[in-house]
């Protein structure tokens, strides 16, 4: 009877085991609030575009598969996960390394290498500043080791060779049934890009593909997971459908893009840059993501190319992703800040406001400079590991700036105030603090929220919910903007990580908010399920 009751003992210590482990991954998962994207209404689209948008979705399967070999490996190690709560977290953030910490969730990996899959693991500083190649800096190479132990580069055209015959299979069959030239022209110059590593004929074709109402948006574009040295883009995906009706009312923003570099605060040497004339500004809703674009957060807006001198030539395209946008509003911002502003500062939270916050901050990623004005090179080249960050911090600090002047000068439609833009601006920022440390999202936000806090913009109170003095916060904000423009235009490395060292720290009040976001179940973000 003992040896009997010894053994459920041993049993019940198991049993809770699990359980606790399962319960932790589950709690993981309700980070994420599950947001189902339904499937698109097709009125008004041909049946050869409907297979178009079929077609789209293949391709972005294909740059998701080189997404796993980017990020991490092999994401079948991941899908045989045993515990369906970890399988399921490793899933979303396409690894065993969680995009909120930065730590490993699964049992058996250490922490995850700066360089991701773009460079040796025991590769040293001091042996890829000796490696000769000019081809190690570009965005779209790999650095490995040759068989003699060498560094070699591998264009990613070769190194994902058999993904991208594959995407080209599938673009060049959407080009043959499309009945849109410019489409057809976009698919294949990005056919041409994909197998050349060269973008730019194509980003010109997107550029000017301006009457269809879907669009895909694939390659790999953003530095986002290239810690170690801040210059290899990782491969993504967004397939999407115009809304025709808000598309029509944001050209007004982009025919102003002049006048918006010129509203900029601070030295106008800083923010000289004359973007191209071709941007442009889309409303759309998302039908699919994927790769890095579906990896832990995701975002609700983009501005592409990246290229500067295709941005100086050409401009740059503001994707706004209504369906992600109003999603993102209602289960993560609107919550917050009902959860830790006081009363009087909650009715300011406006989703309109928000809605144009995003607008102008995708605006201002294009705003700015590009070169350096001392001849330290490009922006990203002069900032290296850094120049995420600060380019974050830039379109949302400027974003702010410029939504709250064009509120002010009521030259928007939506019938907001300029407390509205703070307000959800803020709320916004605290929102975004839970991101953490680990990603350059989370540091800028924290770094914003931090500069507020110490200018006295916002303030804790005993309670736990905060103060805003508005007219404070607007005037950090447009000395915060100043300083990063400052920061960019000069190449200043140095007193950016000085900065940044300094203000990306969350401290006891970002952590005591966390927890009390916790308490109230409110998600850091959203993750999707799809209806076909």
């Amino acid at each position: 009877m003992k040896k009997l009751t010894v053994a459920w003992c041993l049993l019940a210590l198991v049993l809770t085991s699990c359980e606790e482990h399962r319960s932790k991954a589950a709690r993981l998962m309700e980070n994420y609030a599950e947001v189902k994207i339904p499937a698109p209404d097709l009125s008004g689209i041909t049946d050869n575009g409907k297979e178009v948008l079929n077609l789209y979705r293949f391709a972005a399967d294909e740059a998701d598969k080189i997404y796993w070999e980017q990020n991490f490996g092999d994401k079948a190690l991941m899908e045989g996960l045993e515990d369906p709560y970890v399988r399921d977290y490793a899933l979303l953030n396409y690894g065993p390394w969680d995009r909120i910490d930065g730590k490993a969730f699964v049992e058996g990996y250490g922490a995850k290498p700066a360089g991701a899959c773009f460079y040796p693991a025991d590769m040293t500083d001091e042996e890829f500043a000796a490696f000769a190649d000019p081809d190690k800096n570009s965005p779209y190479t790999l650095v490995t080791r040759a068989a003699d132990g060498s560094l070699k580069t591998v264009w990613y055209h070769d190194a994902y060779a058999a993904h991208i015959d594959k995407i080209a299979d599938y673009l060049q069959a959407a080009a043959d049934i499309t009945i849109k030239e410019s489409v057809r022209n976009y698919l294949l110059k990005k056919i041409e890009g994909l197998k050349t590593d060269d973008y730019y004929e194509s980003d010109k074709a997107w550029l000017e593909m301006t009457d269809s109402k879907m669009d895909l948006v694939l390659g790999p574009n953003e530095a986002v997971d290239d810690a170690l040295y801040g210059t290899k883009a990782s491969y993504g995906a967004y397939v999407l459908l115009k809304n025709l009706e808000r598309t029509e009312e944001l050209q007004d923003v982009c025919a102003r893009l002049p006048e918006y570099q010129q509203m900029l605060p601070g030295d106008p040497a800083y923010h000289a840059f004359a973007p191209g004339d071709e941007s442009g500004i889309f409303s759309c809703n998302v039908i699919y993501y994927g790769g890095y674009t579906n990896a832990g957060f995701k975002v609700i807006a983009i501005n592409f190319p990246y290229d500067a001198k295709v941005q100086e030539k050409l401009g740059t395209r503001t994707i706004l992703f209504d369906n992600i946008i109003r999603e993102k509003f209602n289960r993560t911002v609107f919550p917050v800040g009902m959860t830790l502003f006081e009363g009087e500062h909650q009715a300011h939270l406006d989703a309109s406001a928000f809605y144009w916050n995003i607008v102008f901050r995708e605006v201002a990623k294009g705003l700015g400079v590009k070169e350096t004005v001392n001849g330290k090179g490009t922006v990203s080249e002069a900032l290296g590991n850094e120049a995420l960050l600060w380019e974050k911090a830039k379109s949302n600090v400027l974003g702010a700036y410029l939504c709250g002047n064009e509120v002010a000068a009521h030259r928007i439609s939506a019938l907001i105030q300029k407390e509205d833009v703070i307000a959800t601006f803020v709320a916004n920022i605290m929102r975004s603090t839970r991101f953490g440390g680990a990603d350059p999202t989370g540091q800028a936000n924290i770094m914003i929220y931090n500069w507020l806090l110490e200018n006295k913009g916002i303030t804790r109170k005993e309670s736990g919910r905060y103060s805003i003095d508005y007219a404070k916060t607007w005037e950090a904000i447009e000395s915060l903007g100043a300083f990063i423009l400052k920061i960019q235009a000069t190449g200043d490395y140095e007193s950016a990580l000085e900065f940044a060292q300094k203000y990306t720290v969350a401290g006891p009040t970002i952590q005591s908010d966390v927890v009390a976001l916790e308490l109230e179940k409110i998600p850091v973000d959203i993750r999707f399920t799809y209806e076909r």
